[in-house]
C-alpha cells in the first residue's frame, strides 16, 4: 500500500507541474508515440522473434500438428493472438495514461479499479470461449476420425458411424458442458443429485422408449440387417428403409412404411434374405399319373437352367415330393442371386411360364382336379342318360367325371 500511496502522490506532483495546456499536448503526443512505436513496430517483431525461437528448440512434431489443426478453424496464429493482447494491453494503458495527464486522474483510477474486479469474469469469459472452441474442434476431428475408419473398415455400416458420431459428440457436449459450470463455480453436486431424481422419473414414465433406445444400440452391434435388406421380422415382411436408436423403418410390398420399435425387433425372430446375397425360391408343379417323372423332371431342369434370371450356382433341382389327388407333385427348387422381391417374382414367372411351355411341347400334361365315381354293386351302378337319344341306359361299369378348376395341382 506504501508503494501505491507513493506513486498516487508522484503522479498528483506531476500533473500539478502541467499547468498549460502546451505540456500536456507535449506529453500526450510522447505517450501517443510511444503507444505507436510499441503496438506496431516493437512488439510483434519481438513476439514473432520469440516464437521462432521457441518453436525451433522446444516444439515437437506433435505441437507442431496441434497448432496447424488449430489454425483450421482459428482465422489467426497464435504468434498473432498474443500480438493482439499485447497490443490491446498497450492501448489500454495508453488511454489511461492520456486521462492522468489531462488531469482525469479520478476516472482513470477508477477505470483501474474496475479491470481489477473484471479480471476473474473477463477469466472466466476467455476460458469458456476456448472450451466452446475446443469442443467444436475435437468434434469435427472425432467426425474425420470416424470417417477414415470407416472407409478402411468393412464391418461398420453408414448407419453404424452415424450412431458412433452422435455418441461421441454428446459425450463430448457433456464433458465441455460440465467443465463450464465448474469453470463458472457451480455446484455440480446439486446438479447431478437433481438429475439422479429425473432419471428415476424419467426411467419409470418413459421405460418402453428407454428399452427401445437399449434395443436399438444392440442392433447397431450385432448387425442382424442393414439398410436395404429384405427381411422379415414376426409377421413383418419388407425393406429396410431406416434404422434409428428407437424403432426400424420397413417399406412392405403395397408401399406402405411399417415402423417397428426396436425392443419388439429384438424380440422377434429375425429372416434377412438378402444378408447371404443369394436365396432359394420353390414352385409346385403337378404331372399326370401318366406321365413319366423322369422325363418331366429332365425337361422342367433344362428348362429353368435356360432363364437368366436363375444362378447357375447353386444348379436347379427338381424333387418328385407327394402323390396328389390329381397329379404327381413335383418341386422346382432355383435359387437367384442379389435377392431383391421384384427379382423373386420376376424368376417365378419365368419358371411357372417357361416350364408350362416346354411340357405342352413335349406333351406332358398337367392335370386339372380330377375326382373318380364308383358306383355299387347292390345298388345297380350308375345311369347314364345319353343326352342325345334321350334314353337312359344302365351301365354297372366305373365312370370318372372331370370337374374344372381355378387353380391346378
Amino acid at each position: 500500500m506504501e508503494s501505491v500511496a507513493s506513486v498516487v502522490t508522484q503522479v498528483r506532483d506531476f500533473l500539478s507541474a502541467l499547468t498549460s495546456t502546451e505540456a500536456k499536448l507535449a506529453w500526450s503526443a510522447i505517450v501517443l508515440l510511444v503507444a505507436i512505436l510499441l503496438t506496431v513496430v516493437i512488439v510483434p517483431r519481438v513476439i514473432r522473434r520469440v516464437w521462432s525461437l521457441f518453436t525451433d528448440r522446444f516444439v515437437g512434431g506433435r505441437i507442431v500438428a496441434g497448432a496447424n489443426v488449430l489454425d483450421q478453424y482459428v482465422p489467426t496464429t497464435a504468434p498473432s493472438l498474443l500480438v493482439r493482447g499485447l497490443q490491446s494491453v498497450i492501448l489500454f494503458g495508453a488511454g489511461v495514461a492520456l486521462l492522468v495527464v489531462w488531469g482525469g486522474m479520478t476516472e482513470a483510477w477508477d477505470l483501474l479499479v474496475l479491470l481489477k474486479d473484471s479480471i476473474p469474469m473477463l477469466t472466466q469469459l476467455l476460458l469458456t470461449i476456448g472450451l466452446a472452441i475446443g469442443a467444436y474442434i475435437a468434434i469435427d476431428q472425432l467426425e474425420q476420425a470416424i470417417d477414415r475408419i470407416s472407409q478402411q473398415a468393412d464391418w461398420m455400416t453408414d448407419h453404424q458411424q452415424e450412431i458412433v458420431v452422435r455418441m461421441g459428440q454428446l459425450t463430448i457436449l457433456v464433458v465441455a458442458g460440465l467443465l463450464g459450470l465448474t469453470i463458472w463455480n457451480i455446484n455440480l453436486q446439486g446438479l447431478l443429485v437433481g438429475a439422479g431424481f429425473l432419471g428415476i422419473v424419467v426411467g419409470f414414465a418413459a421405460r418402453q422408449t428407454l428399452g427401445s433406445i437399449i434395443a436399438g444400440f444392440v442392433l447397431m452391434f450385432s448387425r442382424p440387417f442393414t439398410i436395404g435388406d429384405w427381411v422379415q421380422i414376426g409377421e413383418e415382411e419388407g425393406v429396410v428403409t431406416d434404422i434409428t436408436i428407437v424403432n426400424t423403418r420397413l417399406e412392405n410390398f403395397d408401399g406402405e412404411v411399417v415402423v417397428i420399435p426396436n425392443d419388439r425387433v429384438s424380440d422377434k425372430a429375425i429372416v434377412n434374405r438378402s444378408e447371404r446375397g443369394l436365396l432359394r425360391l420353390r414352385v409346385d408343379v403337378g404331372i399326370d399319373y401318366e406321365s413319366n417323372p423322369e422325363r418331366a423332371k429332365e425337361v422342367a431342369l433344362e428348362t429353368i437352367k435356360t432363364i437368366d434370371v436363375i444362378a447357375d450356382a447353386p444348379p436347379p433341382q427338381i424333387v418328385p415330393k407327394a402323390f396328389g389327388d390329381s397329379a404327381i407333385v413335383m418341386e422346382m427348387r432355383f435359387w437367384i442371386d442379389h435377392p431383391t422381391p421384384p427379382r423373386k417374382w420376376n424368376a417365378v414367372e419365368n419358371v411357372v411360364t417357361s416350364v408350362k411351355s416346354a411340357f405342352e411341347r413335349e406333351d406332358i400334361k398337367i392335370p386339372f382336379p380330377q375326382r373318380e365315381l364308383t358306383g355299387r354293386a347292390e345298388s345297380g351302378g350308375f345311369t347314364v342318360r345319353d343326352a342325345g337319344a334321350g334314353s337312359p341306359e344302365s351301365s354297372s361299369r366305373s365312370t370318372h367325371e372331370s370337374a374344372s378348376g381355378d387353380g391346378r395341382t
